[in-house]
C-alpha cells in the first residue's frame, strides 16, 4: 500500500539506498582499476591481504639470499680465476725443476734457472695474494681477508659454508734447490712440487664444485621468485579487462540511480495538486 506523505517518501529511500550500493560498488572498483590489485589492503579481504604478505616477506628475503649468493660467487671466481693461473705456472714450475734436476748444468746456466724460478715463485704468491673480491679471499685462512664464508642461501635463513685454505703455506713450492739433487727429489712422488700441486687440484676441485651450487642454488632461488610472484599475483591482482567492463557498467547504473531518485524526490510535488481549487 502507497503512502501519500510529504514526511516519508518510500521510493526516495529505494533510490537513495540503491544509489549508495551503487557508489560503494563503483568506489571498490575505481580502487582497483588504481591500484592494480583486487586486495590492496586488510580491508578488501583480510585473509587474503595476510597471505600475501607473507608471500612477500618470502620474495623479500630470496632476493636477499641472491644478492648474497652473488656476493659469494664473485668471491668464488676470484678464487677460481687465481687458482688457474696458479696451476698454469705449476706447470711453468716443472719445467724448470727438470732443468734444474740435470747435473750437467754449469755455474751460470743453473743460476739463470733459478732466477727463473725463484720469479715463478713470486707469481704464483702475487696470484694468491690478489684473489680476493670485496676484501675477502678464499686463498687464505687469516683474518679479516680469510677464513671460511658462510652464506645464507634461502628466503629461511639456511646457510652454506665455505672452507678456505692457506694458499700461501701450502701452494707455493720451495726455494730454488740448491743442487741437481734437491730439484730431482722435488720432482720425485712425495717431492715438493708433486705435493703442491695436489693441494692445488684439491682446491680446484672444491671451489668449482662450491661455484656450480652457488650457480644452481641462484637459479633455482629465481626460479622460485617467478612462481611465488605468480601465485601472489593469482591471489590479490585485478582482472583489469573485467574491472574495466565493470567500471563503465557501475557508472550507468550511477546515472540512473541518480535520475531515479531525482523523479522520487519529485513525487511529493504532486500531492500539492490536491489542494488547488
Amino acid at each position: 500500500m502507497s503512502l501519500n506523505s510529504v514526511n516519508t517518501n518510500l521510493g526516495a529511500m529505494v533510490a537513495l539506498q540503491s544509489l549508495n550500493r551503487t557508489n560503494e560498488a563503483l568506489n571498490t572498483t575505481q580502487k582497483r582499476v588504481s591500484t592494480g590489485y583486487r586486495v590492496s589492503d586488510a580491508k578488501d579481504d583480510g585473509a587474503a591481504f595476510a597471505v600475501a604478505q607473507a608471500v612477500r616477506a618470502d620474495v623479500a628475503g630470496l632476493t636477499a639470499a641472491n644478492e648474497q649468493l652473488g656476493g659469494v660467487k664473485g668471491v668464488l671466481d676470484t678464487a677460481l680465476a687465481g687458482l688457474n693461473k696458479v696451476s698454469d705456472t705449476m706447470i711453468k714450475v716443472r719445467e724448470t725443476l727438470v732443468r734444474l734436476a740435470d747435473d750437467t748444468l754449469n755455474a751460470d746456466q743453473r743460476a739463470q734457472y733459478g732466477a727463473q724460478y725463484e720469479a715463478l715463485r713470486t707469481q704464483i704468491q702475487n696470484f694468491i695474494d690478489d684473489a680476493t673480491y670485496n676484501g675477502r679471499t678464499l686463498l687464505s685462512t687469516a683474518a679479516p681477508a680469510g677464513g671460511d664464508i658462510t652464506t645464507t642461501r634461502n628466503e629461511s635463513g639456511t646457510t652454506y659454508m665455505l672452507t678456505s685454505v692457506d694458499a700461501a703455506g701450502t701452494m707455493v713450492v720451495a726455494t730454488t734447490p740448491a743442487d741437481a739433487a734437491t730439484a730431482q727429489a722435488a720432482l720425485a712422488a712425495g717431492g715438493d712440487w708433486g705435493a703442491v700441486n695436489t693441494v692445488i687440484a684439491n682446491a680446484l676441485n672444491q671451489y668449482g664444485s662450491d661455484s656450480r651450487y652457488v650457480d644452481a642454488q641462484i637459479g633455482y632461488n629465481r626460479d622460485k621468485l617467478d612462481a611465488l610472484d605468480g601465485g601472489l599475483g593469482a591471489l590479490i591482482d585485478a582482472d583489469l579487462a573485467k574491472e574495466s567492463a565493470r567500471l563503465q557498467a557501475l557508472q550507468i547504473r550511477q546515472q540512473l540511480g541518480t535520475q531515479s531518485l531525482s523523479i522520487a524526490n519529485q513525487a511529493p510535488q504532486s500531492l500539492l495538486s490536491l489542494f488547488r481549487g
